[in-house]
């Protein structure tokens, strides 16, 4: 296992710029946000290849631990561009691509069919795919994501245990069920009735789901997801969630 931190922790600076701040912090792997309008354009991926593997490889010395695609295009134009993500995570060596799911309401068999796909072509690159953990959507429910990743050979997910902590009654069983699958994890600290909180004033076990990964010899990132808060040094914050993380891997 190793700390990392997405460049979605800076939604308001340049992927340039992102880097740079993760780079002052001392991180050494980061998660590049795949989104149109967001760090690296997906139509930059289909239309520019070299120069978008080119944008992959500048990264100050940081690995780059995983792609977070979040593709706003229909139809068959989503596969299509999923599909140069995956030939750009192959040419970069990152294995792990994480999707969001479906909002609530969307059918369910429909959202299987999708992952399926995406696992399959994402299979012919040597590419793994997660479904992303994210309250409000598909992936909000335990029960859902464990039948989705049982009915899909070669499907993990993107675990971030704040979604399942923030305004829900799951059990603690419920989420230590889904550890199995994960082949990422998202961390910031959570309250019941906020999403985000400072650091250490939250409940979020770090130490227990450290432990239950390597039970399971889980070593891919932790890759931090805090997002600026207004009235708290977000630098800080980034800083103290990264030298906790280390400490329960020393």
């Amino acid at each position: 296992m190793y700390v990392a931190a997405s460049t979605t922790c800076f939604p308001d600076l340049s992927l340039d710029d992102a880097i740079e701040k993760l780079f002052d912090l001392e991180y050494t792997a980061v998660e590049i946000e795949i989104r149109e309008g967001g760090h690296l354009d997906p139509q930059l991926i289909l239309n520019n290849f070299n120069e978008a593997v080119g944008v992959c490889q500048t990264t100050r010395r940081l690995d780059v631990s995983s792609y977070l695609v979040d593709l706003s295009a229909e139809g068959e134009a989503y596969f299509e561009q999923f599909e140069a993500c995956c030939k750009l995570a192959k040419a970069t060596q990152v294995v792990t691509l994480v999707v969001p799911s479906a909002e609530l309401g969307t059918p369910f068999n429909e959202e299987v069919e999708k992952f399926k796909r995406l696992v399959e072509i994402a299979a012919k690159q040597g590419v793994r795919v997660g479904m992303k953990s994210e309250h409000g959507r598909l992936s909000g429910d335990p029960d859902t994501v464990q039948v989705i990743c049982n009915h899909i050979d070669g499907l993990g997910i993107g675990y971030d245990p704040s979604h399942y902590i923030y305004q829900s009654s799951h059990k603690e069983s419920d989420l230590d069920k889904l550890v199995q699958y994960a082949i990422h994890i998202y961390l910031r600290d959570t309250s019941e009735n906020e999403l985000q909180v400072r650091v250490g004033q939250g409940v979020v076990d770090y130490g227990k789901l450290v432990n239950q990964l390597g039970k399971r010899n889980y070593a891919q990132a932790l890759c931090v997801h805090i997002t600026p808060q207004e009235g708290i040094d977000h630098m800080a914050e980034m800083r103290k969630i990264r030298l906790l993380l280390e400490s329960l891997l020393l």
